[in-house]
């Protein structure tokens, strides 16, 4: 571990860094080089997991043969980069890329330590333009026992669709990391500053599923190749308190959350009588996923 790192965490007390980029479709390198730029700054200050952005480093392409020319592979160049930074604080690293398996292109998540992956996945549903560029995300929805505790992932509009934070915290997800490409074109307003329903949805969910929540979305302006992008990252705890954002709504930024998983795991039991996984009603309804049956 370099020792240029300040650490603060203690316990289980973990320190996450959110990093809203600016990024541009199309430039990986110039994209690769700020995520790994505010990357590194964030964990020299002592972060143990930093969360960047859906498609931080293709940008949000969503034309198919750009698309195509920008995707890479799994164990590409960005992997390695971000594998060997993760390796030298013994951290973890959260970032999007448009990823290329055979003819295939998915929008892509990967979560690395400083042994490679320990979380990859690919984002079930497509919105909008994206329906045309990406094939719907094949690995369902994985969760890692972590040194940060137990994380699982989503996508931006996977957010909005109730069954997947659902599921996630029935598997056992104490903190889900989504990184987001938040644009308009779901809620009928978009707020021009401030939370926006995105945010709205966040806090609900964390809430009523008891698990905290990690939403980086890109900020980027029409000017940088693709749709303007909304900004406004948050965290927030599994009571759906916010501890972080919302972040800029027009510009880069960043913030640092300190999380507990004992204050984490404590939120499942709000009472002597009030434990809502217990309270839930199986006899009546169940969530379905890979077999299993909750």
């Amino acid at each position: 571990m370099t020792d240029e790192r300040t650490h603060a965490g203690t316990g289980t007390a973990f320190t996450v860094a959110l990093e809203q980029i600016d990024v541009t479709v199309g430039a990986v390198d110039d994209n690769r080089r700020t995520a790994l730029t505010r990357s590194r700054a964030a964990l020299v200050a002592g972060a143990d997991l930093v969360v960047l952005p859906e498609l931080a480093i293709s940008g949000y392409v969503v034309d198919g043969g750009l698309a195509h020319r920008v995707a890479e592979s799994l164990d590409g160049p960005t992997a390695a980069a971000f594998t060997g930074l993760a390796r030298e604080f013994d951290a973890l690293v959260g970032y999007g890329f448009c990823e290329r398996t055979g003819t295939d292109l998915f929008n892509t998540v990967v979560v690395v330590d400083g042994s490679g992956p320990v979380l990859h996945y690919r984002k079930l549903h497509l919105f909008d333009l994206e329906k045309a560029v990406y094939t719907p995300g094949d690995l369902g929805l994985p969760v890692a026992d972590t040194r940060v505790g137990r994380l699982g992932v989503c996508i931006c509009y996977d957010l909005r669709f109730v069954e997947v934070l659902r599921a996630l915290s029935l598997r056992g997800a104490e903190v889900v990391l989504a990184p987001a490409a938040w644009v308009g074109g779901f809620d009928r307003t978009v707020p021009d500053t401030g939370g926006t329903r995105h945010v709205d949805s966040v806090l609900a969910q964390a809430n009523l599923d008891q698990v905290a929540v990690v939403a980086v979305s890109q900020v980027a302006g029409a000017d940088r190749g693709g749709p303007s992008t909304l900004g406004g990252s948050v965290a927030c705890d599994a009571y759906g308190e916010l501890l972080a954002g919302p972040l800029s709504r027009t510009a880069a930024d960043s913030a640092t959350v300190e999380m507990d998983l004992t204050a984490i795991r404590a939120a499942r039991v709000r009472g002597e009588r009030i434990r809502p996984r217990e309270d839930r009603r199986t006899d009546v309804y169940a969530l379905t996923y890979g077999g299993d049956v909750w």
